[in-house]
Order: structure tokens, then sequence, then C-alpha cells
């Protein structure tokens, strides 16, 4: 085990070495000295996530161009005035960024390297930044990342030569993405995260720089699992307290006025019948699917045995999401462990 984390390791200095030297080689023009540099913007993956984050950037005046596997969705857009196009290799040549939100690292890899992707095969790209928006696990987007610094750009801008990636996975749900309010995590070099700005704040009220490329995948896995584990906390204390004789919104208001407050009871509550607006007042349909959690818990295990590190909450946070799965509730709301894990009871 300890050869194994002293290898992992050297191979993780040696991606830092890499980007540390692409970040101080090629250099982004801030967004004030030129706001006009990421107008046309690429967006590929129009899900529950996506189409929403899409409106926003319309609404905020960017010209967008979209592509998703689901030509329906893709109808639906262009019927709004909002182009689209057949591959992302399409989309890369109308835009100066493309931002995608995928569901898994496979995705990811197909729609940058696979046929027709964003590379396109080719050595020139036109788009001078691309940010990945997907839950993945940071090897991969670090291996995207080399690919595309190993790319040149078709058209030389400002003082840069090469195309950039961010990872810039987010917090916040359905909800956030609906309303621009979520929280983006960012790895990748800091002077284009500086000039991404503008984008995400339209789709976002929070931005956190967290360093190099992979960073911002590595600080959504952490955040992930510690929303899969207080969710089922948080579960698991409602359901409890029902079973002692105390209903959910007296045990609710107990927790968000005490120690026990957190996301999953004041904002996402899992009790059918406490909160409105949330999954789980509309039968856990429209939120964060169980199957995406147990992906997102995968890639934490992963991670965390790459590096050596014990995690045993992410273990039995894993087997409660595969039950959830297995059960036939993979698409239900991940808060859906208050219902069909722990038994609890609507509130009435």
């Amino acid at each position: 085990m300890a050869i194994r984390r002293a290898q992992t390791l050297i191979s993780l200095s040696k991606f830092k070495t890499n980007f540390m030297f692409l970040s101080r080689s090629h250099r982004f023009s801030s967004s004030s000295q030129n706001p006009n540099q990421f107008q046309n913007v690429g967006f590929i993956g129009l899900g529950n996530m996506g189409s929403r984050m899409v409106n926003n950037l319309v609404k905020a005046g960017f010209k967008v161009t979209v592509n998703d596997i689901n030509r329906d969705v893709m109808k639906m857009f262009t019927e709004m005035g909002v182009s689209a196009r057949e591959t992302p290799y399409e989309v890369a040549q109308d835009s100066d960024v493309v931002i995608t939100m995928l569901p898994s690292s496979s995705h990811v890899m197909d729609v940058y390297t696979g046929t027709n992707g964003l590379l396109g095969g080719e050595n020139a790209i036109r788009p001078a930044l691309l940010i990945d928006s997907s839950t993945i696990d940071p090897q991969t987007t670090r291996k995207i990342s080399l690919a595309i610094s190993n790319c040149n750009l078709k058209q030389k801008r400002d003082v840069r030569e090469k195309p950039v990636m961010l990872d810039a996975p987010v917090s916040g749900g359905v909800l956030a993405a609906e309303a621009g309010t979520l929280t983006f995590m960012v790895g990748g070099p800091e002077d284009a995260y500086l000039a991404a700005r503008p984008i995400l704040e339209s789709m976002g009220r929070t931005s956190i720089y967290c360093g190099g490329s992979g960073n911002g995948s590595a600080a959504k896995i952490c955040n992930n699992l510690a929303m899969a584990v207080s969710m089922l906390g948080t579960s698991e204390a409602l359901a409890l307290g029902q079973s002692l004789g105390i209903s959910a919104s007296t045990l609710t208001e107990v927790l968000n006025t005490s120690s026990g407050r957190c996301w999953s009871s004041d904002t996402y509550n899992p009790v059918p019948g406490v909160m409105k607006g949330v999954p789980s007042s509309r039968d856990y349909n429209g939120g964060f699917a169980s199957k995406l959690m147990a992906k997102d818990l995968n890639l934490a295990a992963a991670s965390a045995e790459e590096v050596g590190h014990k995690s045993p909450l992410i273990s039995k946070a894993q087997e409660i999401y595969k039950k959830m799965c297995k059960g036939g509730h993979e698409t239900k709301d991940f808060s859906c462990v208050f219902r069909h894990f722990y038994n609890g009871k609507d509130e009435v």
C-alpha cells in the first residue's frame, strides 16, 4: 500500500508540474480588458441541469449554440431561437468557449476526444476555453486537460496560442440551476478562471477557485460525499423521531435551530409534507437522481483508494444507494432514502 501510494503521489506531482508550466506559459487577458472574448458560447448536455444553465446564459445575453443526444430537447431550444448543431465538433466551430455538462467520465471523454468530438482529431481548434461542469474523477479531467494543451488555436487570441480547460463542477441542484444561484468549484489556470468569471456568474452566485487542473473535480467529489452522508444522517434522525412519536415538522424545527442543522434539513428536507418546492414534495421527482449519487460515491471511493485514504462512510453510503438503485428508485431524488430505505412516513 505504501509503495502504491508513493507511486500515486509521484504521478500526481507530474500532473501538477505540467499544469503549473502551462499556466505560466500561456496567459489569458482579463475580462475587464476584453469583455467580449467569450460572447459565443457552446453548451453540450441539456439534461435537468444543463438546460437550465443554458436558459440563464441566454438571459445574460450570450450567443449560445447547443448539442445533446436528445433531439427533442434540442428542438425545444431551437424553437426558442437558440442555435443547435448535430455534433460537438460543429458546436466547437461556432464557439469561443464550450461548456459541457454530462453524466459521467466516459461521456465527457467521448464528447472531447471521440468521433466528431470537440477536439475533432485535429491539432487546431477554435474555442480558446473549454469548461467541463460534469461531476467526474480528477484523473479523467487531467487527461483531457493535457490533451487540450497539446492543441493549438485556429486563431490566436490576445497572447494565447493554445486552448485551455477548466474543470468547474457545480453544487446546488436543479433549483439553483434554475435560479442561477449555483456554486462553481473551479480547477485549472487561475488566469483562465478569472477570464471565465462573467460566464460563471451568469449561471451561478458563487465561484471558488480550487487550484490546478482536477482540483475542481476533487472538491465536487468531496462535497457530494458530505451531502450524501448528511442526507442519510438527517433521514435516519427524522425517521427515528417519527418512531419515537415526534412529528417530522417539529424535529425539523429542532434541528434547524440546533447543532443538527444542515442543508439536508433546512433547504432540501427529505420528508414529504415538511417543505414546499423540494423533490420530497413531488414524490421525489425532478431532483438529483439516486443513480447519480451512487455514481459520485463510486468516484469518491476510487479516489480515496488511489491515495490510500481510509473512508468508511463512503462504503456505507455506497451500500445504501446501491440498494436504492436495485430497488427501482434509481431515477428518484437521492432524498428518497427517507421513504424507501428508512421507511419514514409522510407528514400529514
